[in-house]
């Protein structure tokens, strides 16, 4: 078969679901564009609708987007849980494809965590970083998820890569189940618990007012639902892009 023929095959391929590609790229648009506004709208309930705290002022409102984020990294970790047992179940490079987006986007979420977190310890604590349960075990997430993209680049073949990422990538969520629950079971932490009763060491714990609660709540469900799965949708896009573009030159040069 001519170099022409090879190359017509993946491009008829592509032809045959362009009213399908039209369709989700439309719909992704209108997430997009939903996720936009819903930042915005959190981002006012958090910087104005919501009131200073009595004790620590304009500081507490970094805590919204603190825990907004850290819940959007769980879910896109847990995406990439799901995707990392799809695939072992099915080999469809699809279910990978999800795997490794949600965890890409987990990773950058979780790296907006500790960054807000450090913005609010500094005035709080008087420093940017303690060692405290808390910190360390969203430290060890972070490094955790950190090596699962080191593990992916440095496996050359594309089936074991896929199979060890997502053995990997589904051991990794305990992680983020140790960091979520660290405060509950180690008494001597200083982080505060923003839904529940804080430590008894707690320092920088605040009462929820019924603004605070509700700019918490929308601000948590802007990330969760439409953020982390705009950003993860997104970066599927960019991978299949990818991989349509080395398939059109694997073609080309056999």
């Amino acid at each position: 078969m001519s170099a022409v023929g090879t190359i017509k095959q993946p491009i008829a391929a592509e032809r045959s679901g362009v009213r399908p590609e039209r369709d989700r790229l439309a719909f992704l648009k209108l997430l997009t564009l939903a996720a936009v506004v819903g930042l915005a709208v959190a981002a006012y309930l958090a910087l104005v609708y919501a009131g200073p705290d009595a004790l620590q002022g304009n500081v507490q409102r970094v805590f919204y987007f603190h825990v907004a984020a850290f819940s959007a990294a769980s879910v896109a970790f847990f995406m990439g849980v799901v995707g990392g047992i799809a695939y072992l179940r099915t080999r469809a490079v699809k279910w990978d494809t999800l795997a490794l987006a949600g965890i890409e986007v987990g990773f950058a979420l979780s790296l907006i965590t500790l960054f807000t977190g450090m913005v609010w310890a500094r005035p709080i604590w008087n420093t940017w970083w303690t060692w405290d349960p808390r910190l360390t075990s969203a430290a060890i997430m972070c490094l955790t998820y950190a090596a699962y993209l080191m593990l992916r680049s440095a496996i050359e073949n594309p089936d074991k890569r896929r199979a060890f990422a997502s053995v990997y990538g589904i051991f990794a969520f305990a992680t983020v189940i140790i960091t979520y629950m660290i405060t509950r079971i180690r008494p001597d932490t200083i982080h505060p618990t923003v839904i529940g009763s804080s430590p008894q060491n707690a320092q920088g714990g605040f009462a929820m007012t019924s603004t605070m609660t509700a700019a918490l709540a929308v601000g948590s469900l802007v990330w969760c639902c439409l953020i982390a799965p705009t950003l993860v949708w997104w970066r599927i896009r960019l991978e299949n892009l990818i991989e349509r573009a080395a398939a059109l030159r694997a073609a080309l040069e056999s």
